[in-house]
Protein backbone atom coordinates (compact mmCIF):
# COMPACT_ATOMS: atom_id res chain seq x y z
CA UNK A 1 0.00 0.00 0.00
CA UNK A 2 0.84 3.32 -0.50
CA UNK A 3 1.81 5.74 2.17
CA UNK A 4 -1.02 7.94 1.75
CA UNK A 5 -3.72 5.44 3.11
CA UNK A 6 -4.10 6.04 6.48
CA UNK A 7 -7.50 4.94 7.24
CA UNK A 8 -9.80 2.15 7.24
CA UNK A 9 -12.06 4.18 4.74
CA UNK A 10 -9.02 4.59 2.72
CA UNK A 11 -7.98 0.94 2.71
CA UNK A 12 -11.50 -0.37 2.39
CA UNK A 13 -11.47 1.04 -1.74
CA UNK A 14 -8.39 -1.50 -1.82
CA UNK A 15 -9.22 -5.33 -3.07
CA UNK A 16 -8.17 -6.76 0.36
CA UNK A 17 -10.57 -4.37 1.57
CA UNK A 18 -12.84 -5.05 -0.38
CA UNK A 19 -12.43 -8.87 0.11
CA UNK A 20 -12.55 -8.41 4.09
CA UNK A 21 -16.00 -6.07 4.11
CA UNK A 22 -17.89 -8.80 2.04
CA UNK A 23 -16.22 -11.51 4.56
CA UNK A 24 -17.27 -9.24 7.82
CA UNK A 25 -21.14 -8.44 6.07
CA UNK A 26 -21.59 -11.88 5.50
CA UNK A 27 -20.48 -12.86 8.92
CA UNK A 28 -22.90 -9.95 10.64
CA UNK A 29 -25.66 -11.40 8.64
CA UNK A 30 -25.69 -14.21 9.69
CA UNK A 31 -24.87 -13.58 13.42
CA UNK A 32 -27.51 -10.46 13.61
CA UNK A 33 -30.47 -11.99 11.54
CA UNK A 34 -32.10 -13.71 14.44
CA UNK A 35 -31.69 -11.63 17.52
CA UNK A 36 -34.63 -10.08 18.74
CA UNK A 37 -35.40 -7.02 21.11
CA UNK A 38 -36.23 -3.38 20.19
CA UNK A 39 -33.11 -0.61 20.17
CA UNK A 40 -29.89 -2.38 18.19
CA UNK A 41 -26.79 0.16 17.78
CA UNK A 42 -23.47 0.04 15.44
CA UNK A 43 -21.12 1.80 16.33
CA UNK A 44 -18.27 2.82 13.62
CA UNK A 45 -17.32 1.83 9.80
CA UNK A 46 -20.67 2.98 7.94
CA UNK A 47 -18.97 1.26 5.43
CA UNK A 48 -20.14 -1.76 6.77
CA UNK A 49 -24.26 -2.08 7.47
CA UNK A 50 -23.81 -4.59 10.35
CA UNK A 51 -27.42 -4.02 11.18
CA UNK A 52 -28.87 -4.68 7.80
CA UNK A 53 -30.26 -8.16 8.19
CA UNK A 54 -31.57 -7.27 11.31
CA UNK A 55 -35.17 -7.06 12.19
CA UNK A 56 -35.68 -4.91 15.48
CA UNK A 57 -37.58 -1.87 14.90
CA UNK A 58 -34.82 0.86 16.39
CA UNK A 59 -31.29 0.24 14.67
CA UNK A 60 -29.04 2.88 14.58
CA UNK A 61 -25.50 3.98 13.73
CA UNK A 62 -23.25 6.04 15.82
CA UNK A 63 -19.68 7.43 14.86
CA UNK A 64 -17.31 7.34 17.99
CA UNK A 65 -15.43 11.02 17.64
CA UNK A 66 -12.31 10.22 16.48
CA UNK A 67 -13.48 8.33 13.49
CA UNK A 68 -15.42 10.98 12.55
CA UNK A 69 -14.66 12.55 8.88
CA UNK A 70 -16.61 15.03 6.94
CA UNK A 71 -18.76 13.37 4.92
CA UNK A 72 -19.91 11.25 7.40
CA UNK A 73 -22.07 14.02 9.07
CA UNK A 74 -25.52 14.18 7.53
CA UNK A 75 -26.07 17.58 5.84
CA UNK A 76 -29.99 17.70 6.77
CA UNK A 77 -32.78 16.08 7.72
CA UNK A 78 -33.68 12.45 5.41
CA UNK A 79 -36.48 13.09 3.37
CA UNK A 80 -40.12 10.88 3.41
CA UNK A 81 -38.64 8.24 1.29
CA UNK A 82 -34.96 7.75 3.27
CA UNK A 83 -37.45 7.40 6.41
CA UNK A 84 -39.56 4.70 4.37
CA UNK A 85 -37.01 2.69 3.40
CA UNK A 86 -35.55 2.76 7.12
CA UNK A 87 -38.88 1.39 9.14
CA UNK A 88 -38.91 -1.19 6.12
CA UNK A 89 -35.47 -2.22 6.82
CA UNK A 90 -34.43 -0.94 3.35
CA UNK A 91 -31.56 1.19 2.49
CA UNK A 92 -31.59 3.70 -0.23
CA UNK A 93 -27.82 3.70 -0.60
CA UNK A 94 -24.99 0.83 0.36
CA UNK A 95 -23.59 3.35 3.35
CA UNK A 96 -26.34 3.67 6.92
CA UNK A 97 -27.25 6.87 7.84
CA UNK A 98 -25.47 8.18 10.63
CA UNK A 99 -27.67 8.83 13.38
CA UNK A 100 -25.55 10.37 15.99
CA UNK A 101 -21.83 11.04 16.84
CA UNK A 102 -20.17 10.21 20.24
CA UNK A 103 -18.08 9.46 22.47
CA UNK A 104 -17.41 5.76 22.59
CA UNK A 105 -16.77 5.26 25.97
CA UNK A 106 -19.42 7.22 27.19
CA UNK A 107 -22.33 6.08 25.32
CA UNK A 108 -25.46 8.06 25.68
CA UNK A 109 -27.90 5.33 26.48
CA UNK A 110 -28.72 4.41 30.31
CA UNK A 111 -28.11 1.72 31.75
CA UNK A 112 -29.40 -1.48 29.93
CA UNK A 113 -30.83 -0.09 27.42
CA UNK A 114 -29.51 -1.60 24.38
CA UNK A 115 -30.44 -5.29 22.85
CA UNK A 116 -27.59 -5.51 20.49
CA UNK A 117 -24.31 -3.37 20.27
CA UNK A 118 -22.26 -4.64 16.94
CA UNK A 119 -18.21 -3.00 17.11
CA UNK A 120 -16.56 -3.78 13.83
CA UNK A 121 -12.96 -2.59 14.49
CA UNK A 122 -13.88 -0.08 16.56
CA UNK A 123 -12.03 -1.95 19.18
CA UNK A 124 -8.66 -1.40 17.66
CA UNK A 125 -9.34 2.65 16.52
CA UNK A 126 -10.14 3.45 20.32
CA UNK A 127 -8.23 4.74 22.56
CA UNK A 128 -8.98 3.14 25.53
CA UNK A 129 -10.82 -0.33 24.37
CA UNK A 130 -11.38 -2.04 27.51
CA UNK A 131 -13.18 1.36 28.58
CA UNK A 132 -15.24 1.29 25.19
CA UNK A 133 -16.07 -2.26 26.19
CA UNK A 134 -16.98 -1.58 30.09
CA UNK A 135 -19.01 0.85 28.33
CA UNK A 136 -21.15 -1.51 25.82
CA UNK A 137 -21.45 -4.03 28.71
CA UNK A 138 -23.28 -1.30 31.09
CA UNK A 139 -25.49 -0.33 28.20
CA UNK A 140 -26.62 -3.90 27.70
CA UNK A 141 -29.50 -5.54 28.75
CA UNK A 142 -29.01 -8.89 30.84
CA UNK A 143 -29.15 -11.66 27.85
CA UNK A 144 -28.31 -8.71 25.36
CA UNK A 145 -25.37 -8.94 22.42
CA UNK A 146 -22.32 -8.03 21.40
CA UNK A 147 -20.85 -8.13 17.86
CA UNK A 148 -16.90 -7.87 17.60
CA UNK A 149 -14.99 -7.71 14.57
CA UNK A 150 -11.19 -7.30 14.42
CA UNK A 151 -7.84 -7.77 12.73
CA UNK A 152 -6.10 -10.65 13.97
CA UNK A 153 -2.24 -10.00 15.09
CA UNK A 154 -1.42 -14.17 14.61
CA UNK A 155 -1.89 -13.85 10.95
CA UNK A 156 -0.31 -13.36 7.94
CA UNK A 157 -1.70 -9.88 7.34
CA UNK A 158 -1.20 -9.79 10.99
CA UNK A 159 2.59 -10.57 10.47
CA UNK A 160 3.18 -8.34 7.68
CA UNK A 161 2.23 -4.90 9.38
CA UNK A 162 4.06 -5.75 12.39
CA UNK A 163 6.95 -7.01 10.32
CA UNK A 164 6.22 -3.39 8.13
CA UNK A 165 6.23 -1.29 11.24
CA UNK A 166 9.85 -3.02 12.87
CA UNK A 167 11.53 -2.19 9.72
CA UNK A 168 10.35 1.32 10.01
CA UNK A 169 11.49 1.81 13.46
CA UNK A 170 14.48 0.71 12.06
CA UNK A 171 14.80 2.94 9.03
CA UNK A 172 14.98 0.19 6.45
CA UNK A 173 12.94 0.70 3.67
CA UNK A 174 14.60 -1.80 1.05
CA UNK A 175 12.52 -3.85 -1.10
CA UNK A 176 9.41 -2.68 0.67
CA UNK A 177 9.95 -4.27 3.99
CA UNK A 178 8.18 -0.95 5.97
CA UNK A 179 5.26 -0.66 3.44
CA UNK A 180 1.89 -1.04 5.44
CA UNK A 181 -0.38 -3.39 4.38
CA UNK A 182 -3.04 -2.85 7.06
CA UNK A 183 -3.91 1.05 7.65
CA UNK A 184 -1.33 2.57 10.24
CA UNK A 185 -4.13 3.74 12.59
CA UNK A 186 -5.32 1.68 15.78
CA UNK A 187 -3.51 -1.00 17.75
CA UNK A 188 -4.43 -4.79 17.38
CA UNK A 189 -6.13 -6.90 19.89
CA UNK A 190 -5.47 -10.24 20.16
CA UNK A 191 -8.37 -13.07 20.46
CA UNK A 192 -7.63 -14.10 23.81
CA UNK A 193 -6.74 -10.58 25.50
CA UNK A 194 -10.19 -9.65 24.09
CA UNK A 195 -11.87 -13.17 25.80
CA UNK A 196 -9.70 -12.30 28.98
CA UNK A 197 -11.99 -8.76 28.55
CA UNK A 198 -14.89 -10.72 27.82
CA UNK A 199 -14.81 -12.81 31.32
CA UNK A 200 -13.85 -9.75 33.44
CA UNK A 201 -16.93 -7.43 32.65
CA UNK A 202 -19.50 -10.79 32.71
CA UNK A 203 -19.85 -11.25 29.04
CA UNK A 204 -19.61 -14.94 27.53
CA UNK A 205 -19.12 -16.27 24.35
CA UNK A 206 -21.61 -17.39 22.00
CA UNK A 207 -19.75 -18.17 19.15
CA UNK A 208 -16.51 -17.04 17.20
CA UNK A 209 -15.07 -17.35 13.63
CA UNK A 210 -11.73 -16.16 12.01
CA UNK A 211 -11.90 -16.08 8.20
CA UNK A 212 -9.82 -14.01 5.46
CA UNK A 213 -7.09 -16.76 5.26
CA UNK A 214 -6.04 -15.32 1.94
CA UNK A 215 -2.11 -13.85 2.13
CA UNK A 216 -0.81 -10.17 2.09
CA UNK A 217 -1.31 -9.30 -1.75
CA UNK A 218 -2.48 -6.50 -3.16
CA UNK A 219 -4.46 -7.12 -6.38
CA UNK A 220 -7.81 -9.46 -7.22
CA UNK A 221 -6.04 -11.47 -9.36
CA UNK A 222 -3.18 -12.62 -6.95
CA UNK A 223 -6.78 -12.66 -4.21
CA UNK A 224 -8.67 -14.83 -6.36
CA UNK A 225 -5.20 -17.02 -7.08
CA UNK A 226 -5.27 -17.73 -3.41
CA UNK A 227 -8.94 -18.47 -2.77
CA UNK A 228 -8.66 -21.99 -1.81
CA UNK A 229 -7.21 -21.04 1.54
CA UNK A 230 -9.98 -19.69 2.52
CA UNK A 231 -11.30 -23.50 2.15
CA UNK A 232 -8.11 -24.58 3.68
CA UNK A 233 -7.74 -22.59 6.66
CA UNK A 234 -10.62 -23.46 9.05
CA UNK A 235 -9.66 -27.09 8.89
CA UNK A 236 -5.65 -26.73 8.58
CA UNK A 237 -5.00 -23.62 10.46
CA UNK A 238 -8.57 -21.98 11.71
CA UNK A 239 -6.95 -19.89 14.45
CA UNK A 240 -4.81 -17.91 12.26
CA UNK A 241 -7.11 -15.91 9.83
CA UNK A 242 -6.46 -12.26 9.31
CA UNK A 243 -9.49 -11.22 11.04
CA UNK A 244 -12.26 -12.44 13.80
CA UNK A 245 -15.76 -12.31 14.76
CA UNK A 246 -16.96 -12.65 17.99
CA UNK A 247 -20.82 -12.96 19.79
CA UNK A 248 -21.25 -12.35 23.47
CA UNK A 249 -23.80 -12.48 25.42
CA UNK A 250 -24.20 -10.29 28.89
CA UNK A 251 -24.68 -12.90 31.96
CA UNK A 252 -26.12 -11.32 35.12
CA UNK A 253 -26.30 -13.77 38.27
CA UNK A 254 -29.59 -14.12 39.87
CA UNK A 255 -31.44 -12.78 36.66
CA UNK A 256 -33.69 -16.05 34.98
CA UNK A 257 -35.87 -14.62 31.81
CA UNK A 258 -39.19 -16.68 32.09
CA UNK A 259 -41.39 -17.14 29.72
CA UNK A 260 -45.11 -16.66 29.10
CA UNK A 261 -47.07 -18.79 30.60
CA UNK A 262 -49.31 -20.53 27.61
CA UNK A 263 -51.04 -23.42 29.75
CA UNK A 264 -53.35 -22.15 32.14
CA UNK A 265 -53.34 -24.00 35.33
CA UNK A 266 -56.84 -26.05 36.03
CA UNK A 267 -58.75 -25.46 38.71
CA UNK A 268 -58.22 -28.41 41.24
CA UNK A 269 -61.81 -30.28 41.32
CA UNK A 270 -62.92 -32.46 44.39
CA UNK A 271 -62.71 -36.34 43.67
CA UNK A 272 -65.69 -38.45 44.67
CA UNK A 273 -64.77 -40.13 48.17
CA UNK A 274 -66.15 -43.85 48.52
CA UNK A 275 -67.71 -44.52 51.99
CA UNK A 276 -67.39 -47.90 52.84
CA UNK A 277 -71.26 -49.22 54.59
CA UNK A 278 -70.42 -50.51 58.24
CA UNK A 279 -74.16 -52.27 58.37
Amino acid sequence: MNDRIISLTDWFQTPPGRYLLQWEQGQFDRSVVNLFGYNALQLGLPELHALAANRMPHRWLALPEEMLSAEDIPTGPASDSELAAEAAGESSSAIPRVALVTNAAALPFPEASLDLVVLPHTLELSADPHHVLREVERVLVPEGRVVVAGFNPNSFWGLRQSRARLMGRFGISALGLSELYLPEAGEFIGPGRLRDWFRLLGLEVESHHFGCYRPAVHSDKWLQRYAWMDRAGPRWWPIFGSVYFFVAVKRVRGVRLLGPAWRPRRASGTAPVTIANRR
